[in-house]
């Protein structure tokens, strides 16, 4: 049981980490570096916390999707800040 509620920190804490990277990356070209440097830049402390909280390889799926949905929650608050309250699609 306290490994259950462990792995939904680590899952909570790296969607937490990844909604101010994806809001800063919205103001980036898409593919430039800094977008890909904002894209990659909560992976090194999701994978501390993963490490430290004594999680192999297995839960890298679950810590990965809480990244990548924090980065679109980041960037979806930051476009309905920019258009207000209906976001367009980002443009490529």
């Amino acid at each position: 049981m306290q490994d259950a509620f462990t792995l939904a920190g680590v899952v909570v804490a790296a969607f937490l980490v990844s909604i101010p990277c994806g809001y800063l990356r919205q103001s980036y070209r898409k593919f430039s570096i800094p977008w890909l440097f904002l894209a990659h830049l909560p992976i090194p402390l999701v994978v501390h916390l993963r490490t430290m909280a004594g999680f192999s390889w297995k839960v890298i799926p679950f810590t990965l999707l809480a990244a990548v949905g924090g980065q679109v929650v980041g960037g979806w608050y930051k476009r309905r800040q920019k258009h207000g309250r209906k976001a367009p699609k980002r443009q490529p």
